[in-house]
């Protein structure tokens, strides 16, 4: 049964312990992710997996991630959100406890392909139950910023829950910290989480479905494989095949009588312009993460537990600043704050461009922090924009956009931005004329692959050196770049967002 509800009444002390349970499942998500890289030297040495399987194991989450969340969010706005997630729960917990007792590489690359497809029922579904649960524009402002903030605070979990996991068990237990929270959610969901629907869904279209997947899907792995050094050719022609199933998809949208996505999202300003934002920040922030994570182990030497905790104080600060978001968009006005937000990123990128990271990591800690300051803004309010620019029915829908935004952003980010700091890194990289032909090509390819050769050669100190100082500049000339869209993005936002101090409420 659909649930109707007025849209000035305020959530009672039930409404925010559903909030609480809400935060279950994307606490899972977010700090999963970022435990299993630190999972991955100890995957390695247990199942001995090839190259190519190491890769798929990391990268098929994303790609299988991005191309379901759409038909995923319209499928819960027709049988019902709450089921949906507890669905998606249910799933993600029993794959993940298959993961976790692997016996090959292809039992854990296919397990990897469930919990994609589990876990894409639950972000649209999590973010559309709060446009239910929270029909005052200023308590779902809050609601957005709190579930926001579930994501940093995730992000700084991860790597600490998996450091000390890793530390005392093997490689599995990071795929058990699923179940136990899922049991808690699993409880609390049927009991605090009120059941919604669009209530008049029209019929399943499974051609959309098919064509949302042939759209997100190709696209995606297109990128990864450009940023990954495969064929320019093949990533091209996969876009390709995206873009043209993409155009197909929009067609069939805007003829149906009840589209899977309804294209007049778009038309609203504050649609479209909070879903720019999401993604440009998100191609920030892991593009930004791609040279800082390698920077801080490779060029700094920390190991992954105190680079972990090194970035702590900045994820933290994105969870604050997040928090502080509504507030500062009702004080200085929507747009405002959200340019602030993006200002706050880019100054994150200059500060790494004009600053010397070689002598010290400070320079590039205190550019992560100041960034993660912003996207904390940022995102908060353009997933508030996205959600609430949209009647309550369609939310699962518009929630779905918002996630693959986010999806996109994070692999456009490192295939960007990762790119432009490789790029110029073997550029720059210059190495002693008496390196053998062989390990020169090993140390061109990447900075870690520098290191090794290095620490095999009587040259080391000279190649370290070297390596070091190319990265640096890689890392300064892609925070150049990565400064000036952002910068961009902010400009074109003054002229889209109008200038008020509401925050969005839908029709």
């Amino acid at each position: 049964m659909s649930v109707m509800v007025d849209q000035h009444r305020k959530a009672d002390a039930r409404g925010w312990a559903a909030l609480g349970a809400l935060m279950f499942p994307v606490l899972l998500v977010s700090v999963n992710n970022t435990a299993l890289s630190f999972a991955l030297p100890a995957i390695s040495a247990g199942l001995r997996p090839t190259a190519a399987q190491l890769l798929w194991i990391v990268d098929i989450y994303p790609l299988v991630l991005a191309a379901l969340l759409i038909p995923m969010g319209s499928l819960g706005d027709r049988i019902g959100r709450r089921k949906m997630l507890i669905i998606g729960s249910s799933g993600f917990g029993l794959v993940s406890l298959g993961a976790a007792f692997a016996p090959s590489a292809e039992w854990l690359l296919a397990a990897r392909v469930g919990i994609a497809v589990f876990g894409s029922m639950l972000l649209p579904t999590t973010l559309s139950l709060l446009r239910t649960v929270f029909q005052d524009d200023r308590q779902r402002s809050l609601a957005i910023a709190i579930w926001t903030a579930g994501f940093s605070a995730g992000a700084a979990l991860g790597p600490i829950a998996g450091g000390f996991l890793l530390n005392h068990f093997w490689w599995g237990s990071v795929f058990l910290l699923a179940v136990p929270v899922l049991i808690a959610f699993l409880i609390a969901a049927p009991l605090l989480l009120p059941e919604s629907r669009n209530p008049h869904p029209g019929p399943v279209d499974p051609a959309s479905i098919v064509l949302a997947i042939l759209t997100m899907a190709p696209i995606v792995y297109g990128i990864k494989t450009m940023a990954t050094g495969g064929s320019a050719l093949h990533g091209v022609l996969f876009i390709a095949v995206g873009a043209l199933s993409g155009l197909l998809f929009a067609r069939r949208q805007v003829v149906k009588d009840y589209p899977m996505l309804d294209l007049r999202f778009f038309r609203s300003p504050r649609f479209s312009g909070g879903l720019s934002v999401n993604v440009v920040s998100n191609v920030a922030m892991f593009g930004f993460l791609f040279f800082l994570t390698q920077h801080l182990q490779l060029v700094s030497g920390m190991d992954p537990m105190t680079s972990g905790l090194f970035m702590v104080p900045g994820l933290l600060l994105a969870i604050v600043a997040g928090l502080t978001a509504a507030k500062l968009a009702y004080t200085i006005g929507l747009r405002n704050a959200v340019v602030l937000g993006l200002l706050l990123v880019a100054l994150g990128f200059f500060l790494v461009f004009f600053t010397d990271q070689q002598a010290s990591a400070l320079p590039v800690l205190g550019g992560f922090t100041v960034m993660s300051a912003g996207v904390g803004i940022a995102t908060t309010l353009s997933t508030d924009l996205v959600v609430s620019s949209v009647p309550e029915r369609k939310a699962g829908a518009a929630s779905a956009v918002s996630e693959t935004g986010y999806e996109v952003g994070a692999v456009l980010g490192t295939a960007v931005l990762g790119g432009v700091t490789t790029a110029f890194y073997q550029a720059h990289l210059d190495l002693p004329a008496a390196l053998d032909p062989a390990s020169a090509q090993a140390a061109h390819e990447t900075l870690g692959g520098a290191l090794d050769v290095a620490a095999q050669s009587p040259l080391q100190a000279s190649i370290v050196d070297a390596a070091t100082a190319a990265f640096s500049s890689g890392m300064q000339w892609s925070s150049l770049v990565g400064g000036f869209m952002v910068l961009v993005v902010a400009m074109v936002l003054v002229r889209v967002l109008r200038a008020d101090r509401r925050m969005p409420r839908a029709h």
